[in-house]
């Protein structure tokens, strides 16, 4: 259970690093994203699209296992 927490954490801090560069790509927010702006400076919190992502993935490497 901790390895899956520390997993979570460990994709969210990351994605939450590459959001201004996905942004400049055409990446948008999704709904359920949170975004902190104070004193200037901008906190992102990707929520939703790690969920997202995290789907897509399991379902790449289950279509993976089963091709091989």
């Amino acid at each position: 259970m901790l390895k899956w927490l520390f997993t979570i954490l460990l994709v969210v801090l990351v994605m939450g690093a590459f959001t201004p560069w996905l942004k400049r790509l055409g990446y948008r927010r999704v709904p359920g994203d949170i975004e902190i702006d104070r004193n200037g400076k901008r906190f992102n919190f990707p929520i939703v699209s790690t969920i997202v992502l995290s789907v897509l993935a399991t379902i790449i490497f289950l279509v993976l296992s089963y091709s091989f």
